[in-house]
């Protein structure tokens, strides 16, 4: 333990630093960080004009749902069953740290959401032991999200941010080594007549009539008591127009007087349309063509509506991310060695606390988790008891290698002894033995 002398001495603060150099103030500012913006340049900026819809909510709730589930580098048996988790490098991208500016889990979001907006997307591994343009096996340290700008037929150029200099940069990758990652639902989202399209053009309608709706303006009719038909005729009702304007303008009530010959008709009243209605049928369709449910969005949903959209929603999705990562990230001989990235859905998650004891009873009366899997599921550290992490019924009687304790009559523990101290005599031997008895006795 460091003595207060010495923390003293080692401490560091930002503010009380001696060197100029780190001295963030303007006055002051002698160091070249390179660019700098008010918003973070590397953060994903919908392309479509998605930004304006009902549509956003949707594709946020799926990419959050998408992330929470965990992706890991994996290591599988013949029968494609999880074994063990492979602590790589990729691994740690996908669960720790994917770049310098995203976690594992932001940078899963980011993919989704970038996915879902353009239809395909492109994963880079921007830092590696070796050039992925010339070796076909490499570590992989760092991913970052990347737009496909154009195809070709083994390379794609890609729009990805250079986190050195702080823009984003055109780069040629080959296919090879770029996940290239194409959305299940492109024919509902991204398609250009599809379902998410609709709704994107209709509530761009609704939005422009609604911003007419509310300016300043009046969409007034003068009725001049005489025909406008000749030029001077024109310019007296245009004279007119412009006196009432002024009235309007410098009235502090917006009050303004006409003649009594003259008549108003007012037009400002509000039209109607069948866009909201359409929207509404849309957003019908879109739920159910994306398996995503109002209950969902509003945590409202049943056991069974979460499951229907964890299977039909969120497997398709995670499945394409996994299926791609496998394909382009691990080498032949890894996948030869049964080594896949894969993800685990908690069903727990889905389950109310009050049914979590029962199904604790029947995982671990059918062999299924030991009772510190369980204890780790519900929040609870595991415990040091060996049998706590043996799969068996408890509720059945050991094999005859296993000993148990004796309880006494107070409680307290004693000798350990064999299974056979607990077994217990039938009936019928309970009466051979009474009748030798009683024959030896004679």
């Amino acid at each position: 333990m460091p003595s207060i002398v010495d923390r003293v001495k080692k401490a560091w603060n930002v503010f009380k630093g001696k060197d100029d150099s780190y001295d963030y103030s303007p006055a002051t500012f002698k160091m070249d960080y390179g660019p700098s913006y008010s918003y973070r340049s590397d953060k994903f900026r919908p392309f479509s004009g998605t930004d304006r819809t009902l549509v956003t909510a949707i594709y946020e709730r799926i990419a959050i749902d998408v992330a929470s589930v965990r992706m890991m580098h994996a290591k599988k048996n013949d029968n494609d069953q999880y074994v063990d988790t492979v602590h790589s490098t990729l691994n740690k991208c996908l669960n720790m740290s994917a770049n310098i500016d995203q976690t594992g889990r932001a940078f899963i979001q980011d993919l989704t959401m970038s996915m879902f907006d353009e239809g395909v997307v492109a994963v880079v591994p921007t830092y590696t032991d070796v050039d992925i343009r010339k070796n076909d096996s490499f570590k992989v340290y760092e991913l970052r999200t990347a737009r496909i700008k154009s195809w070709f037929p083994e390379h794609v150029r890609v729009e990805i941010y250079d986190d050195e200099t702080g823009h984003k940069r055109e780069v040629m990758y080959p296919k090879r080594a770029v996940a290239i990652i194409e959305n299940p639902f492109y024919a509902v989202m991204n398609d250009r007549n599809s379902v998410a399209k609709q709704i994107i053009r209709k509530m761009s309608l609704m939005e422009s009539i609604d911003e007419q709706a509310a300016n300043n303006k009046l969409d007034l009719i003068i009725q001049l008591p005489y025909v406008i038909r000749s030029e001077k005729h024109k310019q007296q009702a245009e004279e007119r127009r412009k006196d009432v304007e002024q009235q309007l303008a410098g009235s502090k009530y917006g009050i303004a007087y006409s003649d009594g010959t003259e008549k108003v008709i007012q037009l400002n009243r509000s039209l109607e349309n069948n866009l909201l209605k359409s929207v509404e049928y849309l957003m019908d369709i879109l739920y159910s063509q994306l398996g995503v449910s109002k209950a969902i969005l509003d945590g409202t949903a049943t056991e069974q509506e979460m499951l229907n959209y964890r299977n039909n929603t969120l497997e398709p999705v995670l499945s394409a991310i996994a299926d791609e990562f496998t394909r382009k990230f691990l080498t032949s001989t890894a996948i030869t060695q049964k080594q896949a990235i894969t993800f685990i859905q908690q069903p727990f998650k889905l389950v109310p606390a009050s049914n979590v004891a029962e199904i604790a009873d029947k995982f671990s009366r059918n062999a299924i988790l030991s009772a510190n899997e369980i204890r780790s599921i519900i929040g609870y550290k595991p415990v040091d008891d060996p049998k706590a992490n043996e799969l068996r019924n408890n509720n059945l009687n050991a094999t005859s290698e296993e000993t148990f304790p004796v309880v006494s009559e107070d409680g307290g523990t004693g000798q350990t002894v064999s299974e056979d101290y607990y077994d217990v005599p039938s009936r019928e031997d309970i009466g051979a033995q009474a009748v030798a008895q009683l024959l030896n006795n004679q």
